[in-house]
């Protein structure tokens, strides 16, 4: 087979298409020296080099991440980026497109992450199609955060505001320290098991990488991935990721957005059906429009103004078909007589009383008709039916025809 020949454009955007369709490149953290720092004032956006000993990959941040960075970066600093590999179709090169990035330095906390997610990731707790849709029209809301923190406090403003026909299901517990995990959990499972939310929120406000820790242990993650409830994390704020995120169905920036992504807008919703009831209100109003001129033709219509000329045409009608059947009922007479006439000819040719006519007779004997002289015996008693009339004849001599001959000589024998 003759490969195929393509153009610099057409192979740049081939492989461009395979790097982003690759799950495992959506998502990425890379650790390295930052080199070659550009900060583009005017965009904002920042190019710059992620190198380790053996290596080194293009890497950009626009300016809509770059905003949030809490710190500056610069040309030899240690950093843990986040984002995801793609290729620059411009000069064929792949590169970095950076989402958030962070000083290295966190230590025992970090590898655990990484260790963590890496192990997670390969068993399969991540794949999209573990993902499961949110209620387009949820009832319950499971909220699991803490009691005193400001994210229950926003989630029920945002869900008052936005959908307050919802019920929030609430399941205080810690978010932070060493009980955090156990209780999560706990959480999570009792409300599976009774089946009492349509849709979790869970999460927390913002922290330190460590108050956020809870949320990145692997038991937290394992019971996050196996709930049947929807789950939308809401951890932290938004340049915040934990593994939690990844194990959610949804993972929202902070608990507010949790709970508008979690319900549909009120007011988009009273639009929708006042959309709804206008274009209800205008095609019932066209139908009787419709309606109406059809009305209004009918009545200036001949047929009502001079109904006896309507009555007139139908008797015409009626009139011709009457005469078309009396054709055709005559037609049909005339064949079945002419038919009946042929079958009585058949019949006539064939009777008996024809052959009778001629001087022929019919001989019954006890047994039924005589058509062999072998039927009867001389002193049997036979009818002989005539033309005119019968006789009752006693047989005085059988006769056999030469047929019967025996075989001893050509003398007839009566019996």
């Amino acid at each position: 087979m003759q490969p195929a020949i393509l153009t610099v454009s057409q192979l740049n955007a081939y492989v461009k298409s395979l790097l982003d369709g690759d799950s495992r490149l959506g998502c990425v953290f890379v650790n390295g020296e930052i080199s070659n720092f550009k900060n583009h004032y005017k965009s904002g956006h920042l190019y710059f080099s992620l190198k380790d000993a053996k290596g080194v990959v293009s890497s950009v941040m626009f300016a809509t991440q770059a905003s949030r960075l809490r710190f500056s970066p610069a040309d030899g600093m240690k950093v843990l980026a986040r984002g995801r590999v793609s290729l620059y179709e411009a000069s064929g090169q792949y590169q970095l497109y950076v989402e958030d990035m962070q000083p290295d330095g966190r230590g025992a906390l970090h590898l655990a992450f990484e260790q963590t997610k890496e192990k997670l990731a390969r068993e399969g707790l991540f794949d999209p199609e573990r993902k499961r849709p949110l209620p387009e029209f949820p009832e319950r809301i499971g909220v699991i955060t803490s009691p005193t923190g400001a994210a229950i406090h926003d989630i029920r403003q945002v869900l008052a505001r936005r959908y307050p026909l919802a019920e929030i299901v609430f399941a205080p517990v810690l978010v932070q320290g060493e009980g955090a995990p156990a209780q999560l959990v706990q959480a999570l499972e009792r409300m599976n098991a009774l089946r009492c939310a349509d849709v979790i929120l869970f999460g927390r406000g913002g922290g330190s990488f460590e108050d956020l820790w809870p949320f990145n242990e692997e038991a937290v993650a394992r019971a996050v991935a196996a709930s049947r409830i929807p789950v939308i994390s809401a951890v932290g704020h938004e340049t915040d990721v934990t593994i939690c995120d990844f194990a959610a169905d949804r993972r929202a920036p902070t608990p507010s957005a949790a709970a508008e992504m979690a319900v549909p807008d009120r007011q988009e919703l009273l639009g929708q059906i006042a959309g709804v009831r206008l274009r209800l209100e205008q095609l019932v109003r066209a139908k009787w429009e419709r309606a109406y001129h059809q009305w209004k033709g009918l009545a200036h219509s001949r047929a009502l103004a001079h109904p006896e000329e309507l009555v007139a045409l139908e008797k015409m009608r009626l009139d011709a078909l009457a005469s078309r059947l009396s054709f055709q009922m005559e037609s049909r007479v005339s064949r079945e007589r002419e038919r009946l006439a042929e079958q009585s000819g058949r019949l006539d040719t064939l009777s008996p009383l024809k052959v009778l006519a001629r001087g022929y007779a019919v001989v019954a004997g006890p047994g039924g008709p005589v058509t062999d002289a072998a039927q009867v015996a001389v002193g049997d008693t036979v009818s002989v039916t005539l033309r005119e009339g019968e006789l009752s004849c006693r047989v005085e001599k059988v006769s056999q025809t030469g047929r019967r001959k025996n075989h001893g000589g050509g003398k007839k024998h009566d019996i």
